[in-house]
């Protein structure tokens, strides 16, 4: 099981992974600049390098760099788009540095445009960006639905990855609070939930798991994480999750509304589960 939280990119890369390690962690989640802005700290390569380096001896999982909230790559003004691509395009390059990663983002609000169009915005956004030669792995998040997100039905992301050019290059991160939160029963069916994923998307192509509680019934369409056993998805549910043959793998990151101690906590408490 490799699992991970999410992490302040404030003091490095290389910070990053010992801080992981100290938390019982063997893969971690971070904001690729601002998540609400659009700064980036220069790129120290001796820091990617050491990282790399630290992840290779410590066996670490792939990590996950997320990109900023504000990015829509469906939005209803061009210059938006052309700021979410120019912003994804600088967040590749610098992935190249850190080889074979994950990058995740979430796909977009179509902003009343409809999800036909918002869809085949984010397709011809990721068209732009892939290059056939980039190592690392761009990742669609499952999304619960609410207002005009796209993403928020396997259908929606099967739609998107069926325009994407180099469809090699892209994988879905799982969310459990997001699925849960759009419908998806994962706490009483999650065999059932990921034979649809399976049947729409291809297993193959989940390449990362957002491991969070929902503070919101199942089909809310609200979006409100919480922490591991203090939700409405439950404990032993979310320990099924890990556990499960077709999952336990992955590289789960705690999204949890949680302090560093208590991401420990949860490390620690998952990582038992998993092991009985």
């Amino acid at each position: 099981m490799h699992i991970g939280c999410h992490l302040s990119s404030s003091k490095g890369f290389a910070a990053m992974g010992r801080q992981a390690l100290e938390l019982g962690a063997d893969t971690f989640q971070f904001f690729t600049r601002n998540p609400r802005g659009s700064r980036a700290k220069d790129l120290d390569e001796a820091d990617a390098a050491a990282l790399t380096a630290l992840m290779a001896e410590h066996r670490f999982a792939p990590v996950v760099a997320h990109a900023p909230y504000t990015l829509n790559l469906c939005g209803a003004r061009e210059e938006n788009r052309a700021f979410a691509l120019e912003t994804m395009a600088d967040d590749l390059r610098r992935l190249e540095h850190l080889p074979g990663q994950l990058y995740n983002f979430h796909p977009g609000s179509h902003v009343g445009q409809g999800e036909e169009t918002g869809t085949a915005l984010i397709a011809a956004g990721l068209n732009a960006l892939l290059r056939p030669d980039q190592s690392t792995t761009v990742l669609l998040e499952t999304m619960s639905g609410k207002g005009s997100e796209v993403g928020g039905s396997f259908e929606s992301l099967r739609a998107i990855l069926d325009r994407v050019e180099l469809g090699e290059k892209v994988g879905v991160c799982l969310d459990t609070c997001h699925v849960w939160d759009a419908g998806y029963d994962i706490a009483a069916d999650l065999d059932g939930v990921l034979a649809e994923f399976d049947r729409l998307l291809g297993l193959d192509r989940l390449r990362a798991v957002h491991l969070n509680d929902s503070k919101n019934p199942l089909g809310s369409r609200k979006d409100r994480h919480a922490c591991i056993g203090e939700g409405c998805i439950g404990l032993e549910a979310l320990v099924r999750v890990v556990r499960h043959p077709a999952l336990r793998d992955l590289p789960f990151c705690l999204e949890t509304p949680n302090d560093l101690a208590g991401y420990a906590r949860e490390i620690a408490l998952l990582r038992r589960a998993a092991e009985d």
